[in-house]
C-alpha cells in the first residue's frame, strides 16, 4: 500500500506522510532523495551524482531520523482499530421544512423542490418530534447540529422559528448544544428574517451560482425569470448586518461554466468572503453535465485559481472552502476514514417525518430508513453506511487522499455507480487537485510538518 505522495505545486515541493499524516515542504534533493531512500545511501549516491556527497548523507541522515520517529514511511493504519459510532449516535439532522421552492434550478437533485414527490411545507408538530428523536438519540454527545433545508426554507420560516426556541428550550432542558443552520436561495429574505437568522442561526448558507449569466441560465424563478438582481442585494445585506458570524456563499458549476474562478472572484467583489464553486453532479444525459472530458480543463481551473486566490490573501481575507485545510484541529482518523457520517451519524428527515441517510437520498424510497414514530426500522441499511469506509472501498485503499475526502460522498458515488461503495472517479480526481493545491497554499517553509 502507498505510504508516500509527493508533488510540486504553487513552487513548492511537498512530501505527505499519508498514515502519520506528517506533512514536509522540501528543497529538490530531497524531493528526488525521497524516491530512493528505502534503497540505501548508496545507492542515492550512484543515482544523483550531480549532487554533493556530503550533503546528500545530511539529508539522508535527516530522513532516517524522521523515518524512526513514525513521521516518513509510517506504518499502516489497520482497519480493525477503527471504532465508529457503535453505540449509534445521531448529532446532525438535516429537516426538510419544506419540500418546495421558489426557484427552478435546473440541476436541482431535489426534483425542483418537491424531492420527485408532492409538494409539501412541515408541521410545527412534526418539526419538535424531529428535535425530541435527535436529543434522545444523541447519547452524552452535548453538541448538535440542525440544518433548515428544502427546498426553500423561507416558505416555511415561521416554523423555522418556532422549532429554533423550541431547541434552545430542549438545550436547558437536556444540557445539549444545538447549533442551528439555514440553507436558502435568499429570495424571500426581508429585515425580519435577515434580523432572525443572524441572531439565532450559526451559519447560514447562501445559494448563487456566480457571475449574472451564469447564475440566471441555471436558477430562474417559477416564472422563468433571472434570479441575480433579485437575490444579490439581500445577501449582501444579511452579511453587512452578520458581522463575524459564519457564513459562505455557496455557487455551482457546470459545463458551461468551466472558467468558474471568475464566479469566485465574482462573489469577491462583491464582499462575499466566506465562499464555495460546488461542481454539479448529474446524469451525463444532461446538456450541462460534467463529464471525464470536461477533467483537464476543470482541473487546470483549479490550478490557474490557486495563484489567484494566493495573491488575493496576501492583501485581504477571502476564504475559498475547497482550498482551506485544518491540520491542526481535524477530526480523528475513525471520522477522517467514513466521513460525513450519512446514515449513521447524521440523518435527514421529511415534512413527513421519514428518515433518510442525507438530503441527497430523500425521495428514494430504497433509502428510507424509519420514521419519527417508529425510529429507525431497516438497521441493516444503517449499518451497509457505517461500514462504508476507505478501508471497505477498493478504489480508496491505496489513494494518496483518502484521509482527507474520506471516501467522497455517498449519494455521488450510488448515483453514477449503482452502489456507495465505488466513489464518483470525476470527483475523486477533482478532490485531489484541490487537496493538493490546498496543501500548497499553507504558510509552510522548507522542512515543516
Amino acid at each position: 500500500m502507498k505510504k508516500i505522495h509527493k508533488f510540486e505545486s504553487n513552487g513548492k515541493f511537498i512530501v505527505l506522510d499519508i498514515f502519520s499524516g506528517s506533512i514536509f515542504v522540501v528543497d529538490e534533493l530531497t524531493y528526488s532523495m525521497i524516491d530512493y531512500y528505502n534503497n540505501g545511501v548508496d545507492y542515492i549516491l550512484e543515482k544523483l551524482p550531480e549532487y554533493d556527497e556530503n550533503t546528500i548523507r545530511e539529508v539522508y541522515g535527516e530522513l532516517k531520523r524522521l523515518v524512526e520517529d513514525g513521521c516518513l514511511f509510517s506504518d499502516e493504519v489497520d482497519a480493525e482499530d477503527i471504532k465508529y459510532n457503535r453505540e449509534n449516535i445521531i448529532k446532525a439532522m438535516c429537516l426538510h421544512v419544506s419540500h418546495d421552492c421558489d426557484l427552478r434550478c435546473k440541476y436541482c437533485f431535489a426534483g425542483q423542490g418537491d424531492f420527485s414527490g408532492e409538494r409539501s411545507l412541515m408541521n410545527v408538530e412534526t418539526g419538535k418530534k424531529a428535535l425530541d428523536f435527535l436529543v434522545e438519540n444523541s447519547g452524552n454527545r452535548r453538541n448538535l447540529e440542525v440544518d433548515f433545508f428544502g427546498g426553500e426554507p423561507l416558505l416555511n420560516f415561521e416554523v423555522v422559528k418556532e422549532l429554533t426556541f423550541y431547541g434552545k428550550e430542549l438545550n436547558k432542558k437536556h444540557n445539549k448544544n444545538i447549533r442551528f443552520t439555514i440553507t436558502t436561495n435568499g429570495l424571500r429574505l426581508d429585515d425580519d428574517k435577515i434580523d432572525f437568522i443572524n441572531e439565532h442561526m450559526s451559519n447560514v448558507v447562501m445559494s448563487l451560482d456566480g457571475r449574472r449569466e451564469v447564475n440566471d441560465l441555471m436558477r430562474p424563478t417559477v416564472n422563468n425569470k433571472g434570479s441575480y438582481d433579485i437575490i444579490v442585494p439581500k445577501f449582501k445585506k444579511l452579511i453587512a448586518k452578520r458581522g463575524d458570524k459564519d457564513y459562505y456563499v455557496r455557487g455551482t458549476f457546470t459545463s458551461n461554466n468551466l472558467d468558474f474562478s471568475k464566479d469566485a472572484l465574482e462573489f469577491y467583489n462583491l464582499g462575499f468572503k466566506k465562499v464555495s464553486i460546488e461542481p454539479v453532479v448529474t446524469e451525463e444525459k444532461e446538456p450541462y453535465a460534467l463529464k471525464e472530458e470536461h477533467l483537464d480543463a476543470i482541473l487546470k481551473e483549479y490550478e490557474e485559481f490557486s495563484k489567484l486566490y494566493k495573491d488575493i490573501n496576501e492583501k485581504d481575507d477571502f476564504l475559498f472552502f475547497h482550498f482551506v485545510i485544518d491540520l491542526n484541529d481535524g477530526p480523528c482518523l475513525a471520522k477522517r476514514s467514513v466521513g460525513c457520517g450519512a446514515g449513521a451519524e447524521y440523518i435527514s428527515v421529511t415534512p413527513e417525518g421519514d428518515i433518510y441517510p442525507c438530503h441527497q437520498f430523500v425521495g428514494d424510497e430504497k433509502f428510507i430508513m424509519g420514521n419519527l414514530n417508529e425510529g429507525i426500522l431497516k438497521s441493516e441499511l444503517r449499518e451497509v453506511f457505517k461500514s462504508s469506509n476507505v478501508f471497505t472501498k477498493e478504489d480508496c485503499r491505496d489513494c494518496w487522499a483518502k484521509f482527507y475526502c474520506s471516501g467522497g460522498c455517498h449519494a455521488n458515488a450510488y448515483y453514477n455507480n449503482g452502489t456507495i461503495t465505488k466513489p464518483y472517479k470525476l470527483g475523486c480526481e477533482m478532490e485531489k487537485k484541490r487537496l493538493e493545491l490546498s496543501l500548497s497554499l499553507l504558510d509552510t517553509e522548507e522542512g515543516e510538518n
